[in-house]
């Protein structure tokens, strides 16, 4: 989710593993077993699902789970369920994680108890009210107090059971009276607009000339409160169901007559006893919830600017993306938003070249070229993973879902053979396998992306030059990463790359697995091949496949995708499978409107169309192709009062869809723009809503051949790019730097303080037209305490004893801040100018109204301080008088303030 406000966009996403229950109570009934699944939720709505698992009281998952979320939320929520075949599945117990506990278990595995679950329980959702106590007289002149309730709105109810109709209750309630009043019936919306007001008799009437009955009775007050219940009309045999309640006392009255607020709603105490903690089980989980809060591009621009220079650093190793390579505990920590940002500014196939050639200089054996994790390693696996997602998809997909669909049984080893199995047919089934899936892969050379073949090319390019007498070197290279890294991973864990919904069964792992060695060492074209298994029963396998024409189709394939031209993507015929699965659409052309109109259909979309039918496999109802998109975009819930729904504009209609949830709508939308981006004719502005009963409901326009009341989301070109955001992955670098500042003091050499800066070598500093300070370096605030060296021109200052002829100056200003500056011609290593600017950006300091520097709750008396132009490669006093009051490039947690220089900038 991206929201915006000033300028700050905020991201929400969460990763999480869900791994296995454990001592699940067990099933009243002689089997007592259970049939399982567990389900993700958004509070209350879900957003992801497992595969069941058959007749177990410790079922294990094992599944992955990663979503971008679309809107805010109080829990994250799981759900174990009981798979009842005959009636609704029941709940064994749930694990709610408030958001802001969502820290404590950072990608660690931790056991959950699950909590009892019963429907006054499961609420969320709030409530506006409005309270108003007055004196009302009577025709007979009597006087009493009423109580005006008005219940304006609720937001955020939760949708059960895919409908949400909610009405409410409202009750005055007292140790001897209890008067309700209903709403109306919402239907189809869980952010209903009641508007209703209720009165209710407080005091009772009493005669208008007796003035002590105009007072209201403490004691009365204390007693009485409003109860408001929500409920969910349901047609079920069950009767309504409740969402919450909210209780408020009429004693918040005395200060003020008029009293509104919104309110959360509560459970309702039905005071049941909960059972006691491990009698439910526990459920194993690891998640990672991550909030980016990003800013405005131009605030990362000195850091974006240091980043993409570093392909052409010499050595690359002195180059800011290599240093956070370095800096970082693991490899994979800093290759993802790296190779993310390069991707998004096209700087991917420089960079990891140029990083790719310093690894191959340092290997001494051809034998073992790209075989650890390395930043190189670490950084291909990501760009494979991102650009060649959908070309592993067409590749693989069909030949993996006929292997799970088959379930024919490829045990070759002697020991694991179960009754009735013959060695002869299991070995015969799996070598049809791996023919099928090897006949594939090395026939889709054409269909590799662009981007993996340039960087293929530069791997082959800079081994065949480190070890020009190994011809084989230039396949080695490329196999590496295309078989090992890629497609092997692939084969042998179908789920983590979208070929499979979950895991497959421990029959077809064991065949994936036996494939995917095979495939591995097929790839590697080693010289002792056989004597690359450690099983003798696969060694004998592999003699299947000792013909020539496997290492000649294995090198015309690495010879293709490694080649320096380019192809055209259009010359790709086949279409791509970019997503597909289960929603709602309304019927297209009908004048009138009802629920007949809405039909579950099976969409499926490629990179030529898209299309739906009745269910998967049969043959399509309606096919839109891709050139005939003209706009994607949210469809508003006042529309059919149904959540989750987006349309699909073409030129003589509108498709209106409704997906499952929230993460699914996200996800349609965001893959259908990014198919449809380049159509010539694509709309500026849309219709945000339905046009039903002769007019849009939205800008009440009569014909439906109407413009646009609104614009149209901004998209971005139709590529890689769309799904990268290349300010929040800048965000997410930095982050990166801050949290391993005492790397980099460590890299610059001695750690806390700034002579240790120098230690590296000199380095030049200039004096600018109308300057009245030196360029000087100001390192992090020191320990208390500590002294610190300031460049400021100060009475007293002592020399530092040089060589002849190279002169500098410092005081001890003691402020804590160091601000060290030389004059000579000494030259400096290119990585400590690449440190100081890192540690630059990583610095929390403000240069002051009036010249004087410090930190937020920090003041010092130093140097005015602020960044120098980042052309000369030079950090310190603000060289013109008229920025004294400037702010200095603050970029702590997130926060970028803008940079002062001798240019303006």
């Amino acid at each position: 989710m991206a929201v915006e406000e000033e300028g700050l966009r905020v991201f929400q996403s969460v990763k999480i593993k869900i791994g296995e229950a454990k001592n699940l109570p067990t099933y009243p009934g002689p089997n007592k077993m259970r049939d399982c699944y567990c389900t993700v939720n958004l509070d209350r709505e879900e957003v992801f699902r497992t595969k069941i698992v058959e007749k177990s009281l410790c079922p294990f998952y094992g599944e992955d789970f990663y979503c971008e979320i679309p809107r805010s939320f109080r829990h994250l929520s799981f759900y174990v369920f009981d798979r009842d075949v005959f009636r609704r599945d029941s709940i064994i117990g749930k694990v709610a994680i408030q958001k802001e506990d969502l820290p404590k278990y950072h990608n660690r595995d931790t056991w959950f108890q699950l909590q009892h679950v019963d429907a006054d329980s499961e609420v969320q959702g709030k409530v506006h009210l409005d309270l108003r106590l007055s004196e009302v007289i009577t025709d007979t002149g009597a006087v009493c107090h009423k109580l005006a309730t008005r219940i304006l709105e609720c937001q955020g109810l939760p949708i059960v059971n895919g409908q949400c109709d909610p009405y409410a209750t409202v009750t005055l309630a007292g140790p001897c009276r209890s008067e309700a009043k209903k709403t109306k019936v919402k239907k189809k919306t869980n952010n209903p607009q009641f508007d209703e007001v209720f009165y209710f008799e407080v005091t009772r009437p009493c005669s208008y000339s007796r003035k002590s009955h105009f007072d209201f009775e403490e004691e009365d007050v204390d007693k009485l409160e409003i109860r408001v219940d929500l409920w969910n009309a349901s047609n079920l045999k069950f009767g309504d169901e409740f969402l919450g309640e909210l209780r408020v006392p009429l004693n918040v009255l005395r200060q003020s007559s008029c009293y509104e607020a919104w309110y959360f709603l509560q459970p309702r105490d039905n005071g049941s006893k909960s059972l006691k903690p491990g009698d439910l089980g526990s459920l194993r989980l690891n998640v990672v919830y991550t909030e980016d809060h990003v800013f405005s591009s131009n605030y990362y621009r000195p850091l974006r600017d240091l980043l993409l220079r570093s392909a052409d650093v010499e050595p690359v190793s002195a180059s800011a993306a290599h240093v956070l390579g370095e800096v970082c505990r693991e490899k994979q920590e800093a290759a993802v938003p790296l190779v993310r940002f390069f991707l998004h500014y096209g700087r991917v196939v420089p960079f990891i070249s140029a990083i790719a050639s310093a690894e191959v200089q340092r290997t001494q054996d051809p034998n073992t070229i790209f075989r650890g994790n390395s930043l190189t390693s670490k950084c291909i696996d990501e760009t494979m993973k991102l650009a060649g997602m959908h070309y592993l998809h067409v590749t693989l997909k069909p030949a993996i879902e006929e292997i799970c669909q088959g379930h024919k049984p490829c045990e070759i080893d002697p020991v694991k053979l179960k009754d009735g199995e013959s060695l002869e047919n299991n070995m015969e089934n799996l070598r049809q396998y791996v023919d099928r899936i090897f006949s594939v892969i090395t026939k889709s050379g054409v269909s590799c992306p662009t981007v993996m073949c340039d960087i293929f090319f530069s791997l082959r390019e800079a081994a065949a030059k480190r070890f020009q007498g190994d011809p084989d070197v230039r396949y080695a290279a490329v196999s590496s990463f295309i078989f090992l890294r890629f497609f092997a991973p692939a084969i042998l864990s179908p789920n983590l790359f979208q070929l499979t919904p979950h895991h497959t069964d421990p029959q077809t792992s064991r065949t994936l697995t036996l494939i995917s060695k095979t495939i591995q060492t097929l790839g590697s074209l080693s010289k002792s091949k056989s004597a690359s298994f450690k099983e003798s029963y696969m060694a004998a396998f592999y003699e299947f496949f000792n013909e020539q024409k496997y290492a000649d189709a294995v090198k015309n394939f690495l010879d293709l995708i490694s080649s320096s031209g380019r192809r055209d993507p259009k010359s790709v015929e086949q279409p791509i499978l970019l997503k597909e699965g289960f929603m709602i659409k309304r019927a297209q052309g009908r004048k009138r409107f009802g629920m007949k109109n809405f039909k579950k259909r099976w969409f499926r979309l490629t990179n030529h169309e898209f299309t739906y039918q009745r269910s998967k496999g049969d043959q399509p109802l309606c096919s839109i192709p891709i050139e005939n998109i003209l706009a994607v975009e949210r469809l508003e819930e006042e529309s059919f009062k149904m959540k989750n729904m987006f349309q699909v504009i073409q030129p003589e209609r509108a498709l209106y869809i409704q997906a499952n949830n929230c993460v699914e709508a996200k996800a349609w939308i965001d893959i259908l723009t990014k198919v449809s981006q380049s159509n010539k004719k694509r709309l500026a502005v849309y219709h945000p809503s339905a046009h039903l009963n002769g007019h849009w409901l939205c800008c009440r326009a009569s014909s439906d051949t109407a413009p646009g009341c609104s614009p149209c989301t901004g998209g971005l070109p139709a590529n890689i790019q769309l799904d990268i955001d290349g300010d929040r992955e800048a965000e997410r670098i930095y982050s990166l730097f801050h949290s391993y500042m005492s790397k980099l003091e460590k890299m610059q050499g001695r750690p806390g303080g700034c002579r240790a800066l120098a230690a590296g070598g000199r380095w030049p500093r200039r004096r600018l037209p109308g300057s009245q300070g030196h360029w000087s370096f100001l390192q992090r605030p020191l320990a208390l305490g500590a002294p610190a060296v300031c460049a400021c021109s100060h009475a007293g200052a002592e020399r530092e004893a040089l060589p002849a002829g190279q002169q500098a100056w410092g005081i001890d200003c003691r402020n804590r801040f160091c601000a060290l500056s030389y004059e000579g011609i000494w030259p400096r290593p290119p990585s400590h100018q690449v440190l100081e600017k890192i540690l630059c950006l990583t610095t929390s300091f403000f240069c002051l109204p009036g010249g004087g520097g410090g930190t937020r709750g920090h003041v010092g008396e130093c140097a005015r301080g602020t960044v120098g132009p980042w052309d000369r490669g030079t950090v310190g006093p603000c060289s013109r008088p008229e920025a004294a009051g400037a702010a200095w490039a603050h970029v702590i947690l997130g926060l970028s303030l803008p940079l002062c220089s001798a240019d303006g900038g």
